[in-house]
């Protein structure tokens, strides 16, 4: 046994999402980043930059997209205006991550863009 240190690898987090409802889906959508991205509630605390990997599943699709991202914005505890603590995560720029933005705007199509309310801006 080697009694050198082991360096210590983080490892991304991993989250699971469900979003069940097209209004849901609006609320935590990102289309502003570069690869789309969506918010997730979670009471954890992350830092922008960190990685995590997610299994995202949309409303009646049984499937769970598995998805790396990159965290982008923080939504702190006790934030105004009530808004939901959590984070965004940013889409990798990978296939899986095309596909998944490409699936979510088909399923929001006519309504990205409008001045509804999001969990970010």
């Amino acid at each position: 046994m080697s009694d050198k240190p082991r360096a210590h690898v983080a490892r991304p987090t991993v989250l699971s999402l469900n979003i069940n409802s097209k209004s849901a889906l609006y609320a935590a959508y990102m289309p502003f980043l570069a690869n789309g991205g969506i918010f997730v509630p979670t009471p954890k605390t992350y830092n922008l930059g960190d990685e995590v990997f997610m299994l995202l599943q949309l409303m009646d699709d049984p499937t769970k997209h598995p998805i790396a991202g990159t965290v982008v914005w923080i939504t702190p505890v006790g934030t105004q205006g009530g808004k939901t603590q959590g984070i965004g995560v940013h889409f990798s720029s990978d296939d899986s991550g095309k596909v998944l933005r490409g699936r979510i705007e088909q399923v929001l199509a006519g309504h990205l863009g409008t001045n509804r309310p999001t969990h970010t801006l």
